[in-house]
């Protein structure tokens, strides 16, 4: 008996060969390519070469050559069969067991994938045909600046409203068939079935091996009484907590990209990916679940969850981080970006470029049990109750994570981070009482949620800057202070140049800073509490200063050896590895 070729192919498409090798053989990165030591001859130098792209291994001593299938039977010993059911199970799919339900479920499959090919190919041809086209859903493409080419690239189509399809399918379907493929539903009204994505515009979904298995629908005609975007039900070949949109084209480009952004919406992949984005997956209306972190875990080492800047996006990223923590992995990371309020990915990209976004993101991106932690305690009014409430709830989170390791290291952070709070830390009950007297929760959580629009660094760099601009005549005596200060943001940069400059010249009492950035570093900069009190105590105020001028460097670092590491992992090359060795010593003595 043999495996139907699309069970074959799904399983492939779910597992990348350095996946399944890795289990069994030590492998490095090079380039595009893993190697290793061959396991079919004893050897010192790599022979053995895996090509993701190809999806193939081969050895250069011996002449081994194969897929993922070959790899188990020739190195395990395993039947064909064996070897599939391994790895059947490895890419979470139910064993085909050649019952009759099965083979009945196959030819299912087909007629299914048949009615949704033939769905899709007639409404794209409805999008760019101008008897068919209306007016609005050409005025809806130059709005959102969607050509041609992104059009025939997700293959997107449009339904009229006065939708004949039902009626045209059946002479080609039968009726069961149409109606469980959900793209249809019964108007009792009219005692008649009409097309559900009439008047939308359609966003093909495809499974892993590119075949439709569903759609979602925009309305073009804005009307509040119906949902702007729907997707097609759940059928028996569509789950929506098991797929994710644009998958399918993204997983055979993993090669090249270690992480993955996961967004809210079709619109915000497809401008993404218009500029020049393209590791990008969309959700499809579910909290992100178990299979798809599995689902996306096997392509890529980090997800980055980047919902729409606003209260829903932050509850929705919430949702996300509780339920997917429990299956965080060793090698693997789920992170968080959050974006200025009223933006989403869509518009953000559109306005700020790919280059923007793509900082944006290295600078922002908050790791998830950051990101958790970070919600409870900034949610919490930091009593003693409230904070027993907190430590409660983050060890429960904890002990949910399956990997003992990973569970070990969460919920060591959690409580050292808790730790810190304890009322018999001083400085706590100082600050804490600091904060009852100056600010209202209310102000206080606006301010916070203002400093969001920063990064981590941008907050060092603004409190560099007010240290300097509130003591500019001890600056101007100890000039030699600012010599390789280093700032990575361009404004705070342009700044640091100007005061810098106009030190130098004795010119510091006239120095032109605009209003609004001058607002913004005696807003935000974390330390003018503590330079206040300790105004006139020099000592004080540069050992602050050398504290922060050493973390901005440590960054620098790290950034360097970022760099260098991907280099090393494409080249490997002697002079690049002696350079991340010493910079890696520079920064522990640093």
């Amino acid at each position: 008996m043999k495996y139907p070729k699309e069970y074959l192919e799904e399983i492939k498409s779910r597992l990348k060969v350095s996946t399944v090798v890795s289990k069994f053989l030590a492998i490095n990165k090079r380039g595009k390519e893993f190697v290793g030591l061959s396991p079919f001859k004893n050897e010192k130098t790599p022979s053995f070469t895996i090509n993701d792209e190809k999806g193939f291994y081969h050895c250069f001593s011996t002449g081994e050559h194969g897929n993922i299938f070959d790899f188990l039977m020739k190195t395990q010993n395993l039947k064909f069969g064996e070897a599939v059911r391994s790895l059947a199970i490895q890419a979470g799919l139910q064993p085909y067991r050649f019952t009759k339900q099965d083979e009945q479920r196959e030819k299912d499959w087909n007629i299914y994938t048949q009615i949704y090919s033939s769905y899709i190919e007639r409404n794209r041809k409805n999008m760019i045909s101008s008897t068919t086209t209306n007016k609005k859903v050409l005025d809806y493409l130059k709005k959102r600046n969607l050509d041609n080419k992104t059009v025939e690239e997700f293959n997107l189509g449009y339904v009229p409203f006065e939708s004949k399809t039902f009626i045209d399918f059946k002479s080609k379907f039968e009726k069961k068939s149409l109606i469980d493929s959900g793209l249809f539903y019964l108007d009792e009204r009219k005692n008649e079935y009409v097309d559900r994505f009439r008047g939308r515009m359609i966003f093909p979904i495809y499974s892993l091996t590119d075949k439709p298995i569903a759609v979602g629908g925009r309305i073009i005609e804005e009307n509040k009484k119906i949902a702007k975007y729907i997707n097609s039900p759940e059928t028996n070949f569509f789950k929506k907590g098991n797929n994710l949109y644009n998958l399918n084209k993204v997983r055979k480009i993993s090669n090249k990209y270690d992480e993955v952004y996961l967004v809210e919406g079709y619109m915000d992949v497809i401008k993404l990916h218009n500029n020049q984005i393209f590791n990008c997956v969309a959700n499809l209306g579910t909290a992100l679940t178990n299979k798809q972190t599995l689902l996306l875990g096997q392509f890529f080492s980090e997800i980055i969850i980047c919902f729409d800047g606003d209260e829903s996006g932050y509850k929705a990223a919430l949702r996300a981080a509780e339920n997917s923590l429990k299956y965080l992995e060793p090698e693997k990371q789920i992170s968080f970006l959050f974006l200025p309020d009223g933006e989403d990915p869509d518009s953000f990209v559109e306005n700020k470029g790919k280059e923007f976004f793509l900082n944006y993101s290295i600078n922002n991106k908050l790791q998830i049990h950051k990101f958790i932690f970070n919600h409870y305690l900034n949610n919490s009014k930091k009593t003693p109750t409230d904070l027993a409430m907190v430590e409660k709830k983050l060890s429960i989170l904890a002990n949910s994570i399956s990997d003992g390791l990973v569970k070990k290291y969460i919920l060591g952070f959690f409580l050292d981070k808790l730790s810190d709070l304890l009322p018999s830390n001083n400085s706590f009950i100082q600050k804490n009482y600091k904060f009852k007297k100056a600010k209202s929760l209310e102000i206080t959580k606006n301010i916070y949620k203002e400093t969001q629009k920063f990064s981590s660094i941008e907050i060092k760099e603004i409190s560099l800057l007010y240290i300097i601009l509130n003591n500019l005549n001890f600056f101007y005596n100890q000039i030699d202070l600012l010599n390789d200060l280093l700032f990575f943001s361009k404004e705070n940069k342009i700044l640091y140049q100007l005061i810098e400059q106009s030190l130098k010249n004795g010119n510091y009492n006239n120095i032109d800073i605009d209003t609004k950035f001058l607002e913004n570093i005696n807003k935000f900069a974390t330390v003018k509490h503590i330079i206040k009190k300790n105004d006139g105590n020099h000592s004080k105020l540069l050992e602050i200063f050398e504290d922060i001028k050493k973390d901005l460097k440590t960054h620098s670092l790290e950034l360097r050896i970022q760099q260098l590491e991907s280099k090393f992992a494409e080249d490997f090359n002697q002079n690049t590895f002696d350079e991340i060795r010493r910079l890696k010593k520079e920064q522990k003595i640093n």
